[in-house]
């Protein structure tokens, strides 16, 4: 035998032998992506996020046509949504949580290079090591009010469809889901052994381009419904809890304002969770920062909306889990000012944060009264003016959650007075369903082990 064919023989060995050990060589998991399941009996920690209505600054010079956009707006921090959210990732990366849950309204009104931009911020946040899970809100989805806004004018852009959704955000839940609906962008993904998110897609956004808005009100629909008991069913074999996650409300956060934020079925979906033995429900939508619970003699449930992180005071939720004891929920602040001062970032708004978005979110809210009132035709501008800031003040506090209300300094002010004896009824409603909030903390809940 020549020495040619003996290299080759031993080559072919070499090359064997190393393809032999990759196929039996056990491979240690990459956390960043896909994502790992952690081990039963472990404790978890959750980021839980919503409404973020990220917007990509390829789409605004931060002209005249930007400005006005905003400040007709409901209060969303348009101008620093970037920095929110950078900023939240600098959270993320100190506080390295096992799983970051975002509840929809991904983006301002669905733009495609939104879309992008965010996924690759949360491509950053998966590869630091915490498992990335979303689902789409009413603003994400073939949505016809998709704009860019370039100095006095905005023009349509680009939205994106339902299978570019689940394309575009493939490695945060839909690509590892153990089981994905057929008739929407529900999943169910199993981020551990013991916890399974139960990922609802609550969104009607067939007709937004013939109705030329986004369809604010949601549901669960029949097929989903039978879906959801698959997942129970599966869940009960494998000993696993589930936690549901949707962008509407299953409970009724507001007495006064709830008509578009809770479900339209929502009695149905109560008894359906109640029957799957679903307790804790976490929701985006309404904005504000509010815990409300269902009872019976045999079951609860608790629904979560966390605040916004668009709008003051831009909190997101943290859920510890721990296997003996239950879930506790508090929520934090976005450090603007610690990753502001870590990036050398001088802009005086950004350092302030705090008091720039306070002021920011307070003065929307005046305007946005002060508005409703001048539309009615029936108040002077003093009167008008004075109860816009009473109402500004008492919307400030119940966008927080934390039941800090001074009650007799509002009952004493003349803004106060005049809501109360001239104003509309629908804002003397909304008014006393604030105050009715006070020495109620939305910010916490324990809810101990169901046993």
């Amino acid at each position: 035998m020549n020495t040619q064919k003996i290299i080759i023989i031993i080559l072919v060995i070499i090359i064997g032998t190393i393809i032999l050990w990759l196929c039996t060589c056990p491979i240690s998991p990459v956390c960043s992506n896909p994502p790992c399941i952690i081990n039963s009996n472990k404790n978890l920690k959750f980021f839980i996020a919503t409404d973020p209505h990220y917007l990509s600054k390829s789409l605004t010079d931060n002209g005249k046509a930007f400005r006005n956009f905003v400040m007709s707006g409901n209060g969303n921090q348009l101008n620093y949504i970037e920095e929110i959210i950078d900023a939240f990732i600098y959270d993320i990366k100190n506080e390295k949580p096992d799983v970051l849950i975002i509840s929809g309204d991904l983006t301002n009104n669905g733009e495609k290079e939104s879309h992008l931009e965010f996924s690759e911020k949360l491509k950053i946040i998966q590869d630091s090591g915490t498992s990335v899970y979303v689902i789409p809100g009413n603003h994400d989805i073939k949505n016809p009010w998709a704009m860019e806004f370039k100095g006095k004018e905005k023009h349509r852009v680009k939205s994106i469809s339902d299978k570019d959704f689940s394309k575009i955000y493939g490695d945060f839940g839909y690509n590892d889901a153990i089981s994905r609906d057929k008739s929407s962008l529900s999943y169910l993904a199993k981020p551990s052994k013991d916890i399974w998110l139960l990922m609802l897609d609550t969104n009607q956004y067939e007709d937004n381009m013939k109705l030329n808005k986004s369809q604010h009100d949601g549901l669960i629909g029949p097929e989903t419904f039978e879906w959801i008991k698959e997942c129970s069913d599966l869940a009960k074999e494998k000993n696993a809890q589930i936690i549901a996650v949707m962008h509407h409300s299953l409970l009724e956060h507001s007495e006064v304002v709830n008509e578009g934020y809770t479900l339209n079925n929502s009695k149905d979906a109560i008894e359906l969770f109640k029957n799957c033995n679903i307790e804790l429900v976490l929701t985006g939508h309404i904005h504000l920062q509010s815990i409300k619970s269902y009872k019976d003699d045999d079951s609860s449930i608790y629904d979560i909306a966390t605040g916004a992180l668009c709008v003051h005071p831009h909190k997101y939720g943290v859920l510890k889990y721990c296997p003996n004891e239950g879930y506790d929920y508090s929520t934090a602040w976005v450090s603007m000012e610690c990753w502001a001062k870590k990036n050398n970032i001088d802009d005086k708004n950004i350092v302030n944060f705090k008091e720039y978005s306070k002021n920011f979110f307070e003065n929307r809210a005046y305007y946005r009264f002060y508005d409703d009132l001048y539309d009615i035709h029936e108040y002077s501008d003093k009167d008008m003016r004075l109860m816009s800031k009473t109402l500004a003040k008492l919307n400030l506090k119940y966008f927080e959650g934390s039941g800090d209300i001074n009650v007799e300094e509002v009952e004493s002010s003349q803004g106060y007075r005049l809501v109360k004896t001239i104003g509309p009824d629908f804002l003397k409603r909304y008014m006393e369903s604030i105050i009715d909030t006070q020495g109620i903390d939305n910010n916490k809940l324990h809810i101990p082990i169901n046993k």
